[in-house]
């Protein structure tokens, strides 16, 4: 078996051959724009092909930006397309491949990869670890009424104007681009993502209404993309929202819409207050509570000081990565927001698997968590306790965007 880069005469073969690992036909795009593989890179991609030349495994990545803790942005390789036929399945393709882009990516000198994981235990064993989350909320329309708050807050004060996404495809790559820069977790959705309409609602040429939120100065600053279905249930595909306030004012909107007996709030951001705000808490049940962008690092010293911190501090970590047989102890020395990793002879405060350390790393997960899990090894005490504070993020991260 061969495992070779792709080039753009590889299209059709890749695009055949990852639909077919997960039994399915392509879509027929219209002058290449809105399937979901239109903003294929292809020379990104790998192609598994057997002695013979039969092709039986796809893997790629896309060129994105992740917001670190701190709003740093960073690149980072977004890794997607990944199949095996049915027929070379538990014969060492999937492995292979995905220790074979991990060299490319270290030889571009990148230090992030990120993937959304169709299935949940495949990924960890390959040193990626789930770092955002993301659920469903689900409000009766009939038990949608707001409570006035109890305590001074921040009001929207400008407006909403309700377009076609078919017609405001500017706005919504400018506000998302606004907004992505300023959340941890956020990924970036090229320009050539919203050219192609490549990807789900509102970027591809599924029709949507789009209530997009506008400052006083008239400058939008926030949206919310929403389809009406059968028995009258409005499913919101994003909210974007520059504030919890605006983000109020879309909710308000969508909540109030005629013929509709309930709104599906999708990929809705983990501890947000919308159900606080509601006079029936209950009026809200919460589904999908799932992860969402998984994490790896590929250079560990060079992720952790590329991220921002809030606290400081010190602590040795160890670091086991069995898909790749490397280990690895590193002093991470946390000083004014800013952090200096360097390997180390000292015996560490934790011992933790890369997947682990993927997890954490944008702070949507305690480290605690995987310690009282049994997946992370505390050598102190106190040093639990300091990995949650350095860990920890100035938001909760959240990532929207699907690849």
């Amino acid at each position: 078996m061969e495992i070779r880069p792709t080039t753009d005469q590889d299209l059709d073969v890749f695009v055949d051959t990852l639909h077919a690992a997960f039994g399915r036909f392509p879509d027929t795009p219209t002058e290449g724009r809105g399937v979901w593989w239109s903003a294929l890179e292809m020379d990104r991609n790998l192609l598994a092909v057997t002695a013979d030349g039969r092709p039986v495994g796809t893997a790629g990545a896309y060129s994105f930006e992740l917001t670190l803790p701190g709003e740093i942005i960073a690149p980072a390789a977004g890794v997607t397309f990944v199949g095996v036929l049915p027929t070379h399945r538990r014969q060492g393709v999937l492995s292979a491949m995905m220790r074979r882009q991990l060299a490319e990516l270290r030889a571009r000198g990148e230090f992030l990869a990120v993937l959304l994981a169709s299935e949940a235990p495949i990924y960890g064993r390959f040193g990626y670890g789930p770092a955002t989350y993301t659920k469903r909320l689900t409000v009766q329309r009939h038990q949608a009424a707001f409570v006035p708050p109890r305590a001074p807050a921040a009001t929207a004060t400008g407006s909403v104007e309700l377009l076609r996404s078919a017609d405001c495809a500017e706005i919504l790559e400018e506000v998302y681009d606004r907004y992505r820069r300023t959340l941890p977790g956020a990924l970036s959705r090229p320009h050539r993502w919203w050219e192609l309409r490549a990807g789900q609602p509102p970027i591809a040429a599924t029709p949507r209404y789009v209530a997009v939120h506008r400052a006083p100065d008239g400058v939008p600053d926030g949206y919310a993309s929403y389809a009406l279905g059968e028995g009258g249930v409005l499913t919101v595909d994003e909210t974007i929202a520059a504030d919890d306030a605006v983000f109020t004012a879309l909710a308000r909107f969508v909540l109030g819409h005629d013929l509709t007996t309930k709104v599906v709030f999708k990929h809705f951001p983990p501890e947000h207050p919308l159900r606080w705000q509601l006079a029936d808490y209950r009026a809200a049940e919460v589904g999908n509570d799932t992860d969402w962008l998984w994490v790896r690092l590929l250079d560990i010293p060079r992720a952790l000081t590329a991220r921002g911190w809030f606290t400081d501090g010190e602590l040795v970590l160890g670091v086991a990565d069995p898909f790749l047989g490397e280990h690895g102890r590193y002093l991470l020395t946390v000083r004014d927001g800013k952090a200096d990793c360097v390997p180390t002879d000292r015996a560490p405060d934790l011992s933790l698997g890369v997947r682990d350390l993927g997890s954490v790393y944008l702070g949507g997960t305690a480290p605690s968590s995987l310690v009282r899990a049994g997946h992370i090894q505390a050598h102190d005490a106190d040093a639990v306790r300091l990995a949650d504070a350095l860990f920890r993020a100035e938001r909760t991260p959240h990532c929207l965007h699907w690849f």
